[in-house]
Protein backbone atom coordinates (compact mmCIF):
# COMPACT_ATOMS: atom_id res chain seq x y z
CA UNK A 1 0.00 0.00 0.00
CA UNK A 2 1.17 3.61 -1.16
CA UNK A 3 0.68 6.82 -0.03
CA UNK A 4 -0.16 10.02 -1.76
CA UNK A 5 2.81 10.97 -2.06
CA UNK A 6 4.00 7.98 -3.65
CA UNK A 7 3.51 7.18 -7.56
CA UNK A 8 2.07 3.36 -7.03
CA UNK A 9 2.38 0.66 -9.32
CA UNK A 10 -1.10 -0.29 -9.34
CA UNK A 11 -4.62 1.98 -8.51
CA UNK A 12 -7.49 -0.02 -7.50
CA UNK A 13 -10.62 1.65 -8.38
CA UNK A 14 -13.74 0.73 -6.53
CA UNK A 15 -17.24 2.04 -6.61
CA UNK A 16 -19.39 2.26 -3.96
CA UNK A 17 -24.02 2.53 -4.26
CA UNK A 18 -25.44 0.83 -1.42
CA UNK A 19 -22.14 -1.02 0.07
CA UNK A 20 -21.90 -0.07 3.33
CA UNK A 21 -22.42 -3.99 4.33
CA UNK A 22 -19.93 -5.10 2.27
CA UNK A 23 -17.17 -2.53 1.83
CA UNK A 24 -15.46 -3.87 4.91
CA UNK A 25 -15.26 -7.60 3.03
CA UNK A 26 -13.40 -5.71 -0.01
CA UNK A 27 -11.05 -3.47 1.49
CA UNK A 28 -9.76 -6.51 4.07
CA UNK A 29 -9.44 -8.76 0.85
CA UNK A 30 -7.38 -5.43 -0.68
CA UNK A 31 -5.16 -4.65 2.75
CA UNK A 32 -4.44 -8.57 2.56
CA UNK A 33 -2.62 -8.47 -0.59
CA UNK A 34 0.88 -10.18 -0.42
CA UNK A 35 1.72 -7.22 -3.68
CA UNK A 36 1.70 -4.10 -1.31
CA UNK A 37 2.85 -1.42 -4.21
CA UNK A 38 -0.92 -0.15 -4.64
CA UNK A 39 -3.49 2.92 -3.87
CA UNK A 40 -6.73 2.32 -3.11
CA UNK A 41 -9.54 5.10 -4.38
CA UNK A 42 -13.23 4.53 -2.95
CA UNK A 43 -15.40 6.44 -5.47
CA UNK A 44 -19.38 6.79 -3.44
CA UNK A 45 -21.58 6.98 -6.10
CA UNK A 46 -24.43 9.21 -4.31
CA UNK A 47 -25.32 6.16 -2.82
CA UNK A 48 -28.34 6.41 -0.08
CA UNK A 49 -26.14 4.92 2.66
CA UNK A 50 -23.47 7.59 2.67
CA UNK A 51 -23.60 8.07 6.34
CA UNK A 52 -23.42 4.44 6.90
CA UNK A 53 -21.01 4.22 4.03
CA UNK A 54 -18.34 6.35 5.16
CA UNK A 55 -18.63 4.94 8.70
CA UNK A 56 -17.58 2.20 7.36
CA UNK A 57 -14.94 3.09 5.57
CA UNK A 58 -13.29 5.26 8.79
CA UNK A 59 -11.24 2.27 10.09
CA UNK A 60 -9.64 2.49 6.69
CA UNK A 61 -9.48 5.49 5.83
CA UNK A 62 -5.99 5.96 6.30
CA UNK A 63 -5.12 3.65 4.05
CA UNK A 64 -7.35 5.35 1.47
CA UNK A 65 -8.18 7.89 -1.35
CA UNK A 66 -12.27 8.83 -1.12
CA UNK A 67 -14.38 10.57 -3.77
CA UNK A 68 -17.70 11.54 -2.85
CA UNK A 69 -20.12 12.38 -6.14
CA UNK A 70 -23.61 12.59 -7.18
CA UNK A 71 -25.13 9.76 -8.46
CA UNK A 72 -24.32 9.34 -11.82
CA UNK A 73 -23.78 5.42 -12.47
CA UNK A 74 -20.98 3.38 -11.83
CA UNK A 75 -19.26 3.71 -15.12
CA UNK A 76 -19.27 7.28 -13.94
CA UNK A 77 -17.72 6.23 -10.83
CA UNK A 78 -15.26 3.76 -12.37
CA UNK A 79 -14.06 7.05 -14.65
CA UNK A 80 -13.56 8.99 -11.95
CA UNK A 81 -11.38 6.76 -9.96
CA UNK A 82 -9.57 5.71 -12.93
CA UNK A 83 -8.88 9.60 -13.59
CA UNK A 84 -7.73 10.50 -10.10
CA UNK A 85 -5.54 7.27 -10.32
CA UNK A 86 -1.86 7.49 -10.26
CA UNK A 87 -0.64 3.86 -10.94
CA UNK A 88 0.39 2.97 -14.58
CA UNK A 89 -1.58 -0.06 -14.00
CA UNK A 90 -5.54 -0.14 -12.80
CA UNK A 91 -7.20 -3.11 -11.23
CA UNK A 92 -11.09 -2.48 -11.15
CA UNK A 93 -13.10 -4.63 -7.85
CA UNK A 94 -16.94 -4.10 -7.24
CA UNK A 95 -17.21 -3.47 -3.61
CA UNK A 96 -19.44 -6.49 -2.90
CA UNK A 97 -16.40 -9.07 -4.38
CA UNK A 98 -13.48 -9.98 -2.72
CA UNK A 99 -9.86 -10.84 -3.83
CA UNK A 100 -7.64 -14.03 -2.99
CA UNK A 101 -4.35 -12.64 -0.79
CA UNK A 102 -1.75 -13.52 -3.97
CA UNK A 103 -4.62 -11.52 -7.03
CA UNK A 104 -2.74 -8.71 -7.36
CA UNK A 105 0.80 -10.12 -7.40
CA UNK A 106 -0.44 -13.29 -9.43
CA UNK A 107 -2.11 -10.61 -12.06
CA UNK A 108 0.48 -8.08 -12.26
CA UNK A 109 3.05 -10.58 -12.56
CA UNK A 110 1.16 -12.27 -15.80
CA UNK A 111 1.46 -8.35 -16.67
CA UNK A 112 5.30 -8.22 -15.98
CA UNK A 113 5.86 -11.71 -18.44
CA UNK A 114 3.61 -10.80 -20.81
CA UNK A 115 4.35 -7.20 -22.01
CA UNK A 116 2.45 -7.32 -24.97
CA UNK A 117 -0.39 -8.05 -22.71
CA UNK A 118 -2.78 -5.15 -21.93
CA UNK A 119 -5.41 -6.77 -19.77
CA UNK A 120 -5.68 -9.75 -17.84
CA UNK A 121 -8.43 -11.58 -15.87
CA UNK A 122 -8.42 -14.64 -14.11
CA UNK A 123 -11.12 -17.00 -12.61
CA UNK A 124 -13.33 -16.67 -9.75
CA UNK A 125 -15.60 -18.55 -6.94
CA UNK A 126 -19.17 -17.70 -7.26
CA UNK A 127 -21.12 -16.79 -3.96
CA UNK A 128 -24.20 -15.73 -2.64
CA UNK A 129 -27.74 -16.37 -2.72
CA UNK A 130 -27.26 -18.21 -6.30
CA UNK A 131 -27.39 -21.58 -8.21
CA UNK A 132 -24.29 -21.00 -9.20
CA UNK A 133 -22.85 -20.61 -5.90
CA UNK A 134 -19.70 -22.31 -4.78
CA UNK A 135 -18.91 -22.84 -8.66
CA UNK A 136 -16.33 -21.48 -10.73
CA UNK A 137 -17.07 -18.55 -13.10
CA UNK A 138 -15.95 -20.14 -15.94
CA UNK A 139 -17.86 -22.76 -15.60
CA UNK A 140 -20.99 -20.61 -16.03
CA UNK A 141 -19.56 -18.16 -18.18
CA UNK A 142 -16.50 -19.83 -19.82
CA UNK A 143 -13.18 -18.68 -22.05
CA UNK A 144 -12.24 -20.56 -24.17
CA UNK A 145 -9.34 -20.06 -26.44
CA UNK A 146 -7.69 -16.23 -27.78
CA UNK A 147 -9.56 -13.39 -26.40
CA UNK A 148 -10.67 -11.52 -30.04
CA UNK A 149 -13.23 -9.79 -31.08
CA UNK A 150 -15.34 -12.31 -31.82
CA UNK A 151 -14.76 -14.38 -28.93
CA UNK A 152 -16.03 -11.46 -27.05
CA UNK A 153 -18.72 -10.91 -29.04
CA UNK A 154 -19.89 -14.59 -29.43
CA UNK A 155 -19.10 -14.69 -25.31
CA UNK A 156 -16.88 -17.82 -25.79
CA UNK A 157 -14.38 -15.75 -23.61
CA UNK A 158 -16.30 -14.12 -20.85
CA UNK A 159 -14.33 -10.99 -18.74
CA UNK A 160 -14.53 -11.28 -15.08
CA UNK A 161 -14.26 -7.49 -14.34
CA UNK A 162 -13.74 -7.64 -10.55
CA UNK A 163 -10.80 -9.87 -11.82
CA UNK A 164 -9.27 -7.27 -14.07
CA UNK A 165 -6.23 -5.19 -14.13
CA UNK A 166 -5.13 -3.38 -17.18
CA UNK A 167 -2.81 -0.65 -18.24
CA UNK A 168 -3.94 2.73 -17.83
CA UNK A 169 -2.94 4.25 -21.11
CA UNK A 170 -4.89 1.53 -22.72
CA UNK A 171 -8.07 2.05 -21.07
CA UNK A 172 -7.57 5.63 -21.72
CA UNK A 173 -7.23 5.55 -24.45
CA UNK A 174 -10.31 4.11 -25.93
CA UNK A 175 -12.41 6.51 -23.85
CA UNK A 176 -12.79 4.58 -20.39
CA UNK A 177 -16.57 3.38 -19.39
CA UNK A 178 -19.03 4.60 -21.22
CA UNK A 179 -21.60 6.55 -18.93
CA UNK A 180 -24.39 6.44 -20.70
CA UNK A 181 -24.80 2.87 -20.11
CA UNK A 182 -25.96 2.02 -17.05
CA UNK A 183 -25.60 -1.87 -17.08
CA UNK A 184 -23.50 -3.28 -19.87
CA UNK A 185 -20.62 -0.68 -20.01
CA UNK A 186 -18.06 -2.79 -18.85
CA UNK A 187 -18.51 -5.79 -21.61
CA UNK A 188 -19.18 -2.73 -23.97
CA UNK A 189 -15.47 -1.19 -22.81
CA UNK A 190 -13.83 -4.88 -23.52
CA UNK A 191 -15.19 -4.61 -26.87
CA UNK A 192 -13.88 -1.63 -27.58
CA UNK A 193 -10.43 -2.14 -25.98
CA UNK A 194 -10.40 -5.39 -28.65
CA UNK A 195 -11.71 -3.48 -31.68
CA UNK A 196 -9.10 -0.95 -31.14
CA UNK A 197 -6.62 -4.02 -31.18
CA UNK A 198 -5.86 -4.31 -27.28
CA UNK A 199 -4.04 -7.74 -26.42
CA UNK A 200 -6.86 -9.20 -23.61
CA UNK A 201 -5.18 -12.25 -21.84
CA UNK A 202 -6.80 -14.31 -19.01
CA UNK A 203 -5.37 -16.72 -16.17
CA UNK A 204 -7.60 -19.77 -15.28
CA UNK A 205 -6.04 -19.38 -11.79
CA UNK A 206 -9.34 -18.99 -9.13
CA UNK A 207 -8.37 -15.55 -7.41
CA UNK A 208 -10.92 -14.03 -6.40
CA UNK A 209 -14.97 -14.33 -5.45
CA UNK A 210 -17.30 -13.29 -7.19
CA UNK A 211 -20.96 -12.01 -5.30
CA UNK A 212 -24.10 -13.30 -7.38
CA UNK A 213 -27.19 -12.08 -6.74
CA UNK A 214 -30.45 -13.96 -6.29
CA UNK A 215 -31.77 -13.41 -9.68
CA UNK A 216 -31.49 -16.59 -11.93
CA UNK A 217 -35.29 -16.49 -12.47
CA UNK A 218 -36.27 -15.99 -15.91
CA UNK A 219 -37.57 -12.61 -15.54
CA UNK A 220 -34.21 -11.24 -14.55
CA UNK A 221 -32.53 -13.84 -17.10
CA UNK A 222 -34.29 -12.03 -19.89
CA UNK A 223 -33.11 -8.24 -18.40
CA UNK A 224 -29.79 -9.88 -18.61
CA UNK A 225 -29.95 -10.98 -22.07
CA UNK A 226 -31.63 -7.69 -22.92
CA UNK A 227 -28.81 -5.93 -22.24
CA UNK A 228 -26.46 -7.91 -24.24
CA UNK A 229 -28.51 -7.25 -27.19
CA UNK A 230 -28.52 -3.63 -26.26
CA UNK A 231 -24.64 -3.66 -25.59
CA UNK A 232 -24.15 -5.72 -29.13
CA UNK A 233 -26.37 -3.45 -31.12
CA UNK A 234 -25.01 -0.10 -29.77
CA UNK A 235 -21.08 -1.26 -30.52
CA UNK A 236 -22.61 -2.33 -34.05
CA UNK A 237 -24.19 1.03 -35.07
CA UNK A 238 -21.43 2.91 -34.06
CA UNK A 239 -18.19 1.02 -34.52
CA UNK A 240 -17.29 0.24 -38.47
CA UNK A 241 -17.15 -3.43 -38.84
CA UNK A 242 -15.44 -5.59 -41.68
CA UNK A 243 -17.95 -7.99 -43.17
CA UNK A 244 -16.74 -11.35 -40.99
CA UNK A 245 -17.13 -9.54 -37.92
CA UNK A 246 -20.47 -7.89 -39.18
CA UNK A 247 -21.88 -11.26 -39.43
CA UNK A 248 -20.45 -12.71 -36.18
CA UNK A 249 -22.24 -9.60 -34.57
CA UNK A 250 -25.73 -10.89 -36.47
CA UNK A 251 -25.67 -14.31 -35.53
CA UNK A 252 -24.50 -13.61 -31.64
CA UNK A 253 -27.80 -11.07 -32.02
CA UNK A 254 -30.10 -13.79 -33.34
CA UNK A 255 -28.96 -16.29 -30.89
CA UNK A 256 -29.48 -14.09 -27.70
CA UNK A 257 -33.18 -13.67 -29.11
CA UNK A 258 -33.87 -17.17 -29.42
CA UNK A 259 -32.42 -17.55 -25.69
CA UNK A 260 -35.23 -14.46 -24.92
CA UNK A 261 -37.72 -16.72 -26.54
CA UNK A 262 -36.75 -20.02 -24.59
CA UNK A 263 -36.19 -17.88 -21.26
CA UNK A 264 -40.07 -16.64 -22.26
CA UNK A 265 -41.45 -20.30 -22.57
CA UNK A 266 -39.63 -21.38 -19.52
CA UNK A 267 -41.43 -18.37 -17.25
CA UNK A 268 -44.60 -18.72 -18.82
CA UNK A 269 -44.39 -22.95 -18.03
CA UNK A 270 -44.45 -22.06 -14.59
CA UNK A 271 -46.76 -20.03 -14.45
CA UNK A 272 -48.99 -22.97 -15.67
CA UNK A 273 -49.74 -20.88 -19.17
CA UNK A 274 -48.62 -23.98 -21.37
CA UNK A 275 -50.17 -22.54 -24.62
CA UNK A 276 -47.95 -19.34 -24.17
CA UNK A 277 -44.50 -21.68 -23.30
CA UNK A 278 -45.14 -23.59 -26.89
CA UNK A 279 -45.78 -20.40 -28.50
CA UNK A 280 -42.20 -19.02 -27.21
CA UNK A 281 -40.37 -22.32 -27.33
CA UNK A 282 -41.39 -23.00 -31.08
CA UNK A 283 -40.33 -18.96 -31.99
CA UNK A 284 -36.18 -19.88 -31.55
CA UNK A 285 -34.59 -20.08 -35.40
CA UNK A 286 -32.74 -23.09 -34.19
CA UNK A 287 -34.43 -26.16 -32.79
CA UNK A 288 -32.07 -28.50 -30.56
CA UNK A 289 -33.52 -31.89 -30.12
CA UNK A 290 -34.05 -30.82 -25.89
CA UNK A 291 -36.13 -28.19 -27.36
CA UNK A 292 -38.14 -30.05 -29.70
CA UNK A 293 -38.49 -32.38 -26.45
CA UNK A 294 -39.81 -29.88 -24.15
CA UNK A 295 -42.57 -28.87 -27.18
CA UNK A 296 -43.32 -32.46 -27.88
CA UNK A 297 -43.62 -32.93 -23.67
CA UNK A 298 -45.99 -29.43 -23.15
CA UNK A 299 -48.35 -30.98 -26.50
CA UNK A 300 -48.89 -34.49 -24.28
CA UNK A 301 -48.15 -34.03 -20.81
CA UNK A 302 -47.54 -30.29 -19.87
CA UNK A 303 -48.59 -30.75 -15.99
CA UNK A 304 -45.57 -33.24 -15.96
CA UNK A 305 -43.29 -31.71 -17.68
CA UNK A 306 -44.04 -28.21 -15.57
CA UNK A 307 -43.53 -30.40 -12.52
CA UNK A 308 -39.86 -31.72 -13.77
CA UNK A 309 -38.49 -28.47 -14.84
CA UNK A 310 -40.11 -27.12 -11.15
CA UNK A 311 -37.47 -30.10 -9.37
CA UNK A 312 -34.52 -29.38 -11.44
CA UNK A 313 -35.43 -25.35 -11.53
CA UNK A 314 -31.44 -24.15 -10.12
CA UNK A 315 -29.95 -26.41 -13.04
CA UNK A 316 -32.62 -25.02 -15.85
CA UNK A 317 -32.95 -21.74 -14.62
CA UNK A 318 -29.07 -20.58 -14.55
CA UNK A 319 -27.73 -17.58 -16.24
CA UNK A 320 -24.39 -17.14 -17.91
CA UNK A 321 -23.19 -14.22 -14.76
CA UNK A 322 -21.60 -12.92 -17.45
CA UNK A 323 -24.50 -11.30 -18.88
CA UNK A 324 -25.38 -9.08 -15.57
Amino acid sequence: MTNRMHAPRVSIVIPAYRASRDIATALDSVFAQTFTDFEVIVVEDGSPDRIELESALEPYRARLHYVSQENRGAAAARNVGIREARGACIALLDADDRWAPEFLQRQVGHLDAHPECDLVYCDAIVTGESPLAGRRFMEAAPSTGDVTLHSLIAQRCNVILSTVVARRRLLVGVGLFDETLRRGHDFDLWLRMAHHGATIQYQRRVLAERRARADGLSGDSIAELQRAIAVLERFGHRTELDAPTRTALRLRLVALADRIEIEQGKRRLLEGNFAAARYHLSAPRRQPVKLRLARLGLRVAPRLVRSYCLRLRPAVWTVNPALS
